[in-house]
């Protein structure tokens, strides 16, 4: 029995009939993260505090309060709160920055008695697309260590395909959940904005962020989800669980999935990619669903108009950081050469340039003809995804144009790493939910390296994701 590959569902049937204890499987779990991360650097962080987590799994099930993840090994992005443990959101600037509190998805697990092994590693404030932007180095692909894991929930996605974890916690702001999940033959959840709280959850870009899992199947991802979800009163998007929305749909035998065409076909995307989507609509087709071919004239300004708002967020949020209140503080001469030094100095060059181009947007003579006309084609945006699930169940595309990348390939041009998001980012700009799953594989420089079919669904249609995704894993 090799703990270290089982999924949360194996685990949890061997912990229940006594054929593993929670003991030997946090051991051979922890023992896997801490050999594979000398050379993967997903974690930046083991608690010490493991032992005490285990025996209050082992309580739980020696009193028949047991849940699903009860003694599961989990990983945590380190950019939420755990209560009295470093939170750095992988920034120098954080360097010694401990949590008050808990993050309200953290104290659901707590309570649901996984154990939580450590902090993952991240793109720095959660921005970037490969997780080279941490201020403590590059997360390495554990499928081919010569490559990036996908970001910026990079960390997360490396611990669970390296057997350093059975499931772990991410966030996806604009696919930093999904896209890693692509790149590391894993299956990744963005819920619907507002269903999964965020407190907690350390600010890149409000709008848009949302705390979700990775697992090695559909199957587990639905259980976490069931767990941290949920109405939080800290969390002013929560969305009440008595919202209409909320309301269970009824059951289909088949799905209708929806196909841009002229948004998927598109330059840019590899023609390996490609192929192999298109025979994944056709499995999906065999397994008895429709692919139906849809028009979203707008899908390709998502990108554009991500970019405009997230910055002019970032650029809000991070202004917390000033080096007076708490973090890394550079010495000045005075006031202003304090702020200007702390964040020189303790932001990296992907956040200050974020930064930067954020206040710009939101500068005077420039918040009109950029911040609000994308605010206003937003809207649009998620008028047109509103239309389109009026008349499919769910939309399919590739999660990313690309397989992983080398490390480095894409760190020289920024503009090609933001490109590797246009599949993911309308997800984010309308609220709505999305997965991604294990596609295929394809082959570079001698390496099978896996990519990601993507589904998008209706705001709170995350059961129409785990319908679809189970069909295509099962058939």
């Amino acid at each position: 029995m090799d703990a270290t590959t089982m999924t949360i569902t194996e685990a949890g049937a061997a912990l229940r009939a006594g054929k593993i204890s929670v003991r030997e499987l946090a051991d051979a779990v922890l023992a896997q993260a801490k050999a594979e991360n000398v050379e993967t650097n997903a974690y930046l962080e083991f608690y010490d505090d493991i032992d005490e987590q285990v025996a209050v799994a082992e309580r739980m099930f020696k009193e028949g309060k047991a849940t699903p993840l009860t003694g599961i090994p989990m990983g945590v992005k380190d950019v939420m709160l755990v209560k009295g443990k470093l939170v750095t959101a992988a920034s120098k600037i954080l360097a010694n920055h401990r949590a008050v509190s808990d993050a309200t998805a953290i104290t659901r697990l707590k309570a649901s008695g996984a154990i939580l092994l450590g902090r993952t590693n991240m793109d720095e404030f959660a921005m970037g697309g490969s997780n080279e932007n941490s201020a403590y180095g590059p997360v390495k692909n554990p499928l081919d260590h010569t490559r990036v894991p996908g970001g910026s929930s990079g960390g997360s996605a490396a611990a669970v395909a390296m057997g350093g974890a059975i499931a772990s916690l991410g966030s996806d702001t604009g696919g930093s959940i999904r896209q890693p999940a692509a790149f590391c033959g894993l299956v990744g959840l963005k819920p619907t904005y507002g269903a999964v709280s965020r407190y907690g959850l350390m600010a890149m870009a409000s709008s848009f962020d949302q705390i979700g899992p990775f697992a090695k199947t559909v199957e587990d991802v639905e259980t976490i989800f069931h767990v941290i979800g949920g109405h939080d009163p800290m969390d002013s998007t929560s969305v009440p669980d008595h919202h209409p929305l909320k309301k269970p749909r009824a059951k289909k035998a088949h799905l209708t999935i929806g196909v841009p065409e002229a948004f998927v076909d598109r330059k840019g995307i590899d023609p390996d990619v490609l192929a192999t989507f298109r025979a994944a609509m056709k499995k999906l087709e065999a397994a008895g669903h429709t692919i139906k071919k849809i028009e979203l004239p707008l899908l390709p300004y998502a990108l554009p108009v991500y970019y405009v708002l997230m910055q002019a967020e970032v650029s809000s949020n991070l202004a917390r950081y000033d080096g007076m209140r708490y973090g890394f503080s550079a010495e000045g001469d005075n006031l202003l050469d304090v702020y200007c030094r702390s964040h020189g100095l303790g932001f990296g060059p992907e956040v200050r340039r974020r930064i930067l181009l954020g206040t710009y947007v939101l500068s005077a003579g420039y918040y009109d003809a950029y911040y609000n006309k994308a605010v206003a084609v937003r809207r649009k945006i998620t008028e047109e995804l509103e239309k389109a699930f009026g008349e499919v169940d769910l939309i399919a595309t590739p999660t990313a144009p690309t397989p992983a990348w080398k490390l480095g390939e894409k760190t020289a041009d920024p503009l090609q790493m933001y490109l590797e998001d246009i599949f993911t980012v309308p997800a984010n700009i309308a609220g709505v939910p999305a997965m991604s799953i294990p596609m295929g594989k394809v082959k570079r420089d001698g390496v099978e390296l896996p990519v990601g079919l993507q589904f998008m669904a209706p705001v709170f249609g995350e059961d129409l994701l785990f319908q679809a995704g189970k069909d295509f894993s099962t058939n």
